[in-house]
């Protein structure tokens, strides 16, 4: 009779130790998203882009090669100043840092996957931004054509 009782005290305490929940494991998947990235992250976006940029004057050559880029690559989900299949783009670097862009540009997966903001803007539009393969010297002459942009 002993053994019974040991064995169902043990099988109760086994069962509620697997029920019992960390606050941790309580929390929304967006909130465990946040909790996962570092602050450098949750700022500027996950990707091979893992310091803040040095950005001096606006290089027109880079701007040319950029807008040539964004035409071909980035028209047929985004316009600049409109909502179309995905966000508008002609502010985006009042919403988000030049890493977070470029890290967008480079990690599109990775970023869906992980970071909270852009998980919300694929609830938001219902689709997901597909990798175009871009160089880092291809996704900074982007960001090169939306800094210019913005300027404007």
């Amino acid at each position: 009779m002993r053994k019974i009782f040991l064995l169902l005290t043990l099988n109760f305490l086994i069962i509620f130790f697997i029920s019992c929940s960390t606050e941790k494991d309580k929390a929304s998947p967006e909130e465990k998203g946040k909790s996962e990235l570092t602050q450098f992250e949750l700022e500027n976006g996950i990707g091979p882009v893992k310091e803040k940029l040095v950005l001096g004057e606006i290089d027109p050559k880079l701007v040319k090669k950029g807008e040539e880029l964004w035409n071909t690559k980035c028209t047929i989900c985004h316009k600049l100043d409109e909502k179309y299949l995905g966000p508008p783009q002609g502010n985006v670097l009042e919403r988000r840092s030049p890493e977070f862009v470029m890290n967008m540009l480079l990690n599109p997966e990775g970023m869906e996957e992980k970071h909270p903001e852009i998980k919300k803007l694929i609830m938001e539009y219902n689709m997901r931004m597909p990798n175009q393969n871009l160089t880092y010297d291809d996704a900074r002459a982007i960001l090169e054509f939306l800094r210019s942009y913005n300027k404007k």
